[in-house]
C-alpha cells in the first residue's frame, strides 16, 4: 500500500471533522462538494480504512479518523507557521542580518536607528561586528556579512555604495594649546604637532598619512590608540593633537578640557557609504534594513 497525503486532503478532512458535514466544509475551503468527496474517498482508500462514518446528518469519525484528525491538527499548524515565517522571509520581516560597521558609524547614526528598527521589525535579528572601513570591503566580498557601512573614497572592485551620512572632521587639542583658538585651520598648519592617532590601517589614520604626504611633510605620530575615547584623553592630558569626528566626541568635548577646532581642507567633510556586493543582492531582511537606515 502506497499512502500519498497532501495538506490540502487533510484540510478538507479536518474541516469536515470540525463542521460535521463534507458540504459544510467544502464551503469554508471554496470547494465543489464532489472534489472535496473525491478527496476524502481517494485518502480512505489509500488509508485503507474508513475516516467517516457516512449518514443523511452528516460525517462522523471513525476511531482511526479521529487519530488522523488529531495528527493532522498538529501538522497543519507546522505547514501554517513554516509558510508564515517562509513569507517573512521572503518579504524582509524576518531573518538574520550580519553587518560590519566603522566606529563612527556606531557611535554617530547605528545606536539610534538600530532602536527604531529593532522596534519595527522584532522578528529580524542582527548581528553587529566593529571593523576598520579597509578591512570591510574583502569581508563582503568573501561573503562574512550582509553589507557594511564605510568611510572610503570609491567602492572597491565588486562592491556598491550607497551614501549612509555625513561627519566633520576636527582637530582636537588642549583648551591651553597655542591652536585651541583658530576658529579653522588646515591639516599643514597642525603638522609640527605630535599626533595621537588610530592604529595604523583606519581610513582617518589613512587619510591623515594622506594628506601629510600631499604636503611634502610627515606625520609625527606620538601614540596609536585603538579607540576615540582614548585619543581624546590623550589629547587633552597635553601630550599632542589628534582629529576625530566631531559628531563623535559629544560627551568627551563636554568633560575633558578639550577645544574641536574646524578643518578646512576638503577631505575634513567625509561620507560613509554602505557597501553591498555587485554580484549578488542582499536578502530580503538586509534590504529591509538598509532601507530603513538609508531613509532617514
Amino acid at each position: 500500500m502506497q499512502e500519498t497525503i497532501d495538506l490540502s486532503t487533510l484540510r478538507v478532512v479536518v474541516a469536515a471533522a470540525d463542521l460535521g458535514s463534507i458540504s459544510a466544509a467544502s464551503e469554508r475551503l471554496q470547494l465543489a462538494v464532489a472534489a472535496a468527496s473525491a478527496r476524502i474517498t481517494a485518502l480512505e482508500e489509500s488509508l485503507g480504512f474508513r475516516v467517516f462514518e457516512r449518514s443523511s446528518r452528516g460525517v462522523q469519525l471513525t476511531p482511526a479518523g479521529q487519530m488522523l484528525v488529531q495528527r493532522s491538527r498538529a501538522l497543519l499548524t507546522d505547514a501554517d507557521r513554516l509558510a508564515q515565517h517562509l513569507r517573512g522571509y521572503s518579504e524582509g520581516l524576518q531573518g538574520q542580518v550580519r553587518v560590519l560597521a566603522n566606529t563612527s558609524a556606531l557611535l554617530e547614526v547605528l545606536p539610534r536607528r538600530l532602536e527604531q528598527f529593532m522596534k519595527a521589525h522584532p522578528l529580524i535579528r542582527i548581528d553587529m561586528e566593529e571593523r576598520g572601513s579597509p578591512e570591510i570591503p574583502l569581508a563582503l566580498i568573501e561573503g562574512r556579512a550582509d553589507f557594511g557601512v564605510v568611510d572610503l573614497p570609491v567602492p572597491p572592485a565588486g562592491l556598491a555604495f550607497t551614501p549612509f551620512f555625513s561627519d566633520t572632521l576636527v582637530l582636537l587639542a588642549p583648551r591651553s594649546h597655542r591652536l585651541a583658538s583658530r576658529r579653522r585651520l588646515r591639516l599643514v598648519d597642525a603638522l609640527d604637532e605630535p599626533f595621537i592617532t588610530l592604529t595604523d590601517g583606519t581610513a582617518l589614520s589613512n587619510r591623515l598619512l594622506a594628506s601629510a604626504a600631499d604636503a611634502g611633510r610627515q606625520l609625527h605620530v606620538r601614540m596609536r590608540m585603538r579607540g576615540f575615547d582614548a585619543v581624546c584623553r590623550m589629547v587633552a592630558a597635553g601630550l599632542g593633537v589628534g582629529v576625530l569626528p566631531l559628531e563623535a566626541i559629544a560627551p568627551q568635548l563636554a568633560h575633558l578640557p578639550l577645544t574641536a577646532v574646524p578643518l578646512s581642507d576638503p577631505w575634513a567633510r567625509r561620507t560613509h557609504h554602505i557597501a553591498t556586493r555587485t554580484d549578488a543582492p542582499p536578502a530580503p531582511a538586509a534590504m529591509t534594513l538598509i532601507r530603513a537606515l538609508t531613509t532617514h
